[in-house]
């Protein structure tokens, strides 16, 4: 038990440290968007979503509507579902206890630990998984903490280039996923559509790249299991 706990814990410690300018600028742009303190803290108590809070703090700024505001982060989002069904068949005979954390947990960096094949099975694997994704939970939360009390006593912290920390987490976490080359194409085309998307100014660009990317990776997959 406490292997799976002290491994738990060093393998996160990465991913814990380097979402610090992350949580830090969602915390501080929070507050130098009109959230209350306690309002910008429990977005990441509870949503826990750190690129959807982004996004939707900045949309709230913009005084966007609803729809928007609702399609975007939902869309966002939606990438969590796709993670609970990829781990289904490790966790369905699994009781609420174990399940439940573990969906909450399960962002993108947890995901990114569960694909070896004995993922979440047997206990040890499950308090591992526990352990890592709940000390990913603590530190962003400590970040946006920061960030918060940043956000009140220093000027604009979007001006430091911390938004840059959003893009290297996730491409640290993408590119060991490239394994093909549907998922090449899927990646490449959803990151130069929201650049021409960008130029435009089109407002769901980024809700059009995904799809678009996923269509083409979904297509070239379902090509090459024909051949």
């Amino acid at each position: 038990m406490k292997i799976a706990i002290k491994k738990g814990l060093l393998d996160m410690l990465p991913l814990n440290l380097a979402v610090l300018p992350w949580g830090i600028l969602c915390g501080s742009l929070a507050i130098q968007n009109g959230f209350s303190a306690l309002e910008a803290q429990l977005m990441s108590l509870l949503v826990f979503a750190g690129s959807a809070q982004l996004v939707a703090i900045e949309l709230m700024a913009k005084d966007v509507s609803f729809v928007t505001l609702l399609i975007t982060t939902f869309i966002i989002s939606a990438r969590h579902l796709l993670y609970g069904l990829s781990i289904r068949n490790k966790m369905v005979d699994k009781p609420l206890k174990w399940r439940g954390p573990i969906a909450f947990f399960l962002t993108d960096e947890l995901f990114a630990f569960s694909h070896h094949h004995r993922a979440y099975q047997g206990k040890l694997r499950l308090v591992y998984a526990l352990v890592a994704g709940g000390s990913f939970y603590l530190a962003w939360n400590l970040w946006t903490f920061f960030g918060i009390v940043a956000g009140q006593f220093l000027p604009d912290l979007t001006n430091l280039g911390l938004d840059f920390a959003i893009a290297a987490i996730f491409i640290a976490l993408v590119v060991p996923g490239i394994s093909n080359l549907p998922i090449l194409l899927a990646c490449v085309v959803s990151g130069l559509s929201m650049l021409y998307f960008k130029t435009i100014e089109f407002e769901f660009g980024l809700v059009a790249a995904s799809l678009l990317g996923m269509t083409t990776g979904y297509l070239l997959q379902a090509k090459e299991d024909k051949s």
